[in-house]
């Protein structure tokens, strides 16, 4: 059996690299990858052989295992899948798999009732209704908001692989109004999701500047030979307490934020808070509406959130806050009563 377990973390392992068309793969690379691997999961100290590599890629490209990995060599030195979206990841469920994956979910069912364990619950019900999908073909009957070929959602593996391995990496990084692709030398610590997106942040290897780099902006990614630093201002446990979204500094601090919601919007905002310090301060019985208080770092992110509730919310402390939602509403009824019609 160990040696089974040790073969799949393996194969898992290397189509965890040929899946990161990111980098060139050599057959030296990917055993150093799978001698990480099996000292990371297994404490095994001895190093992966190079024949034990080559036989795994060989039972991977075979189907003996049903995989039929179309792993190609180019360029006479360097590994790769055939096709850019293979993974043997993605090859049907066995019914030991569907056992094993089961037994699992079962077990995590049973920590569902403990408190450090709550946020786990949309988690297991997700592996729960797709595992019933698996095994009986049937429709899902639980849906989670996902955008599907979202741009950069493949480098997420490799990314978290180097995040928990302390790796330096090279990215090069081009935002929506750079006309050029920007090189980071960045030593990463974090990802993070929002509305869909994801982010990874880091420091610069030289000076610790904090960064937040959106996944689907990242034109390359690759190890570099550069010491790993922490950054010691950062607490990624933490780091979000006091934010919506995603932007924010190592120096912005939190402010109160007061606003006014009708009786419509009030009564979906007192079940579902903007924010984790929401406090309401007072209801008027008259109307229903209310007035809510909440700590977070004023950004671009918390404005978007007000806005979508349109005329059902409105800022009415700090007096800078006021001035911005108020400027950028006039914007929008400038362009609605605009004569010309764009587009036409």
């Amino acid at each position: 059996m160990p040696a089974n377990k040790n073969a799949l973390i393996r194969y898992k392992t290397i189509d965890n690299c040929l899946r990161n068309r990111y980098r060139r793969w050599t057959l030296e690379d990917l055993v150093d990858a799978c001698s990480e691997a099996l000292y990371d999961m297994e404490g095994i100290r001895k190093g992966v052989s190079v024949r034990t590599v080559q036989g795994d890629i060989q039972m991977m490209r075979s189907d003996k295992l049903g995989y039929n990995a179309p792993i190609e060599v180019y360029d006479h030195k360097y590994y790769r899948y055939g096709i850019e979206d293979y993974s043997i990841m993605d090859m049907p469920m066995s019914q030991n798999d569907y056992d094993v994956m089961q037994e699992a979910v079962d077990m995590l069912r049973q920590l569902e009732g403990f408190e450090q364990f709550a946020e786990m619950s949309d988690v297991v019900s997700r592996l729960q209704d797709k595992l019933s999908i698996s095994r009986s073909n049937r429709k899902p009957i639980i849906h989670f908001d996902s955008v599907p070929d979202l741009k950069g959602i493949r480098l997420l593996n490799p990314l978290y692989n180097y995040i928990a391995h302390r790796q330096t990496l090279r990215i090069m990084y081009q935002s929506f109004n750079a006309r050029q692709p920007k090189e980071f030398v960045l030593c990463p610590y974090l990802l993070k999701e929002f509305r869909n997106r994801w982010f990874l942040f880091g420091s610069k290897a030289d000076d610790l500047l904090l960064f937040n780099l959106a996944l689907d902006r990242i034109k390359s990614v690759e190890p570099v030979d550069v010491p790993y630093r922490d950054n010691p201002d950062f607490d990624s446990e933490h780091f979000f307490d006091d934010v919506i979204g995603v932007s924010k500094n190592l120096r912005n601090k939190p402010r109160r934020i007061k606003f006014w919601a009708s009786r419509e919007q009030s009564m979906y905002i007192k079940t579902k808070p903007l924010h984790r310090s929401q406090q309401l301060v007072s209801e008027k019985p008259e109307d229903g509406s209310c007035i809510f208080r909440i700590d977070v770092v004023i950004n671009f992110e918390m404005y978007s959130v007000f806005m979508s509730y349109g005329p059902g919310i409105k800022i009415i402390y700090p007096r800078d806050a006021v001035k911005y939602m108020r400027d950028k509403m006039k914007e929008a009824l400038d362009l609605y009563d605009n004569a010309q019609v764009l587009g036409e």
